[in-house]
């Protein structure tokens, strides 16, 4: 257990130095946007290519795609009913953060110091299927109420899809293993050097865009949001940890992906669709804080 807690607290450590690197001006903003895009085009898909090289692809495994895909169109159902009253524009901004994960910048952190190279297959997993939440589901919703006369453009939507680097690699090491084609060693060794930056720079990026301050008139629909999310999510996520019979890792995965942070896209899907910005934003970083303290406690219960 001590590691587990060592863990935690040297991503504290590594977020808090993020945000107090950006409190005194040393990276800025616009710092961040550079990190996130070495992350997500770099740091992440190598990370993706050693963890997945090697992977057996099961039964389990598959279902896991599955039920990021199917949680998420619950809770999009759930939101659109919850959110049904709302102004048309509240009710799309809502909506469309309800669904996705922030798994590959916050969790995988956390995962590859927790678990390591195994839990980062089955979280990985389950990404594939967020990843379609968020460029399809997400994006459907997020513009399908920015307007009374919005016409849903395929093409974007695949534009987006095709762009996301992660998503790319997850399909093509998948296929490749599917195959059974084996990446040259050298390209792992290559990727195993770089893929080594990525829990630091997700865990720096995460202090840089902490926000500590917020408008008191989001407080009710926060509070609205957050309940949504995080009762849903913790009461399946418990009830299918102990009803499945299924290894310990997919359980944890399962728990713990269903308590993770607003997905990362929604904040430029605001600025694209013309939602309140400085809402997304003050709620993206709210349950950044709420899921890193609900991990830290469900750990220390469970394992």
């Amino acid at each position: 257990m001590s590691s587990f807690n060592s863990q935690f607290l040297y991503s504290v450590t590594i977020i808090l130095l993020g945000y107090i690197l950006k409190r005194t001006n040393l990276l800025q903003q616009k710092d961040g946007e550079a990190l996130a895009r070495i992350i997500f085009n770099i740091t992440m898909p190598c990370l993706i290519i050693v963890t997945f090289s090697s992977i057996k692809i099961d039964g389990s495994l598959i279902l896991l795609l599955v039920i990021g895909i199917v949680y998420g169109l619950l809770l999009a159902a759930v939101g659109v009913f919850v959110f049904r009253k709302d102004e048309r524009k509240v009710k799309g901004m809502l909506t469309m953060m309800i669904p996705g994960f922030n798994i590959g910048m916050f969790a995988y952190p956390l995962v590859e110091g927790i678990w390591g190279k195994e839990g980062l297959k089955y979280f990985g997993m389950f990404d594939v299927g967020n990843a379609f939440v968020i460029f399809v589901l997400c994006y459907v919703i997020g513009s399908y109420y920015s307007g009374d006369d919005i016409d849903i453009e395929f093409k974007k939507i695949l534009y987006k899809v095709l762009k996301s680097m992660p998503l790319l690699t997850y399909v093509i090491i998948c296929l490749l293993a599917i195959i059974g084609i084996h990446l040259p060693s050298y390209v792992l060794d290559v990727s195993g050097i770089i893929s080594k930056a990525n829990m630091p720079l997700s865990l720096l990026l995460l202090g840089v865009y902490l926000n500590f301050s917020f408008q008191k008139s989001y407080l009710k629909k926060i509070i609205m949001f957050l309940s949504i999310r995080y009762v849903i999510g913790l009461s399946v996520g418990i009830a299918l940890f102990f009803l499945l019979p299924f290894e310990d890792m997919f359980r944890y995965t399962i728990l713990v992906c269903f308590i993770l942070p607003v997905a990362g896209s929604v904040l430029p899907y605001a600025v694209e669709f013309k939602y309140d910005q400085k809402f997304v934003g003050t709620v993206s970083n709210m349950t950044i804080l709420l899921s890193f303290l609900l991990l830290w406690g469900m750990t220390n219960i469970l394992m």
